[in-house]
């Protein structure tokens, strides 16, 4: 055993390893290194993004505006009540790839969603069958 690990390099019984809440001691000396100087260098980096610093005004912005994880897909789409209904949504979808409302990566998330709604509404289907079956037979 070497650090309280055995030999497959796990934590032996009774070592947990670190406790929950303490941190790194790098991290703790850069941000010690670091207090107090926050405004400074901020200001620094707003400087040299104006003056043209391309790395710097990439950071600035990406503070300001963050580059957007996912957005919202807003194009009309029926309502599926039934999984029969899904064949005209996917046809939605499509006319909305092809007039450009949306993208084709857009359409290929929306027809997934579809696809996993149906499968939901058959299976919802086929409980209700069976229940119904169960009940008549009883």
């Amino acid at each position: 055993m070497k650090n309280g690990r055995n030999t497959d390099g796990k934590f032996s019984d009774g070592n947990l390893g670190r406790p929950k809440g303490s941190r790194n001691k790098a991290t703790i000396a850069i941000e010690s290194l670091l207090q107090g100087q926050a405004e400074a260098l901020t200001q620094t980096a707003i400087a040299k993004a104006l003056d043209g610093d391309s790395i710097a005004l990439r950071l600035c912005m990406d503070r300001i505006a963050p580059p957007m994880k996912d957005k919202p897909v807003v194009f009309p789409l029926p309502q599926m009540l039934d999984a029969m209904d899904a064949s005209e949504a996917a046809g939605s979808v499509l006319s909305a790839v092809s007039d450009g409302t949306i993208t084709p990566i857009e359409g290929t998330r929306v027809m997934g969603l579809i696809d996993s709604y149906r499968r939901t509404l058959e299976l919802t289907e086929i409980e209700q069958r069976l229940q119904v079956l169960e009940n008549s037979n009883a």
